[in-house]
């Protein structure tokens, strides 16, 4: 699944383990789901959603 977040984290100035703290992941978990590697759980991408104050789609698109 193809994702903004590395784009919209840099945006903010955050590092991967800014935005992982704000979400109570992992440092690697934020990786995982920028690179591609993991697809983030329904519950993670609504957190994800709602801080950065964007819809699911507006973020994640299938591939």
């Amino acid at each position: 699944m193809k994702n903004r977040l590395k784009v919209l984290r840099a945006e903010r100035d955050w590092s991967q383990a800014d935005l992982a703290e704000r979400l109570a992941v992992s440092r690697q978990s934020i990786n995982a789901i920028e690179t591609g590697k993991y697809d983030p759980s329904l519950p993670l991408a609504f957190k994800i959603a709602d801080l950065f104050e964007m819809t699911i789609e507006e973020i994640f698109q299938h591939d």
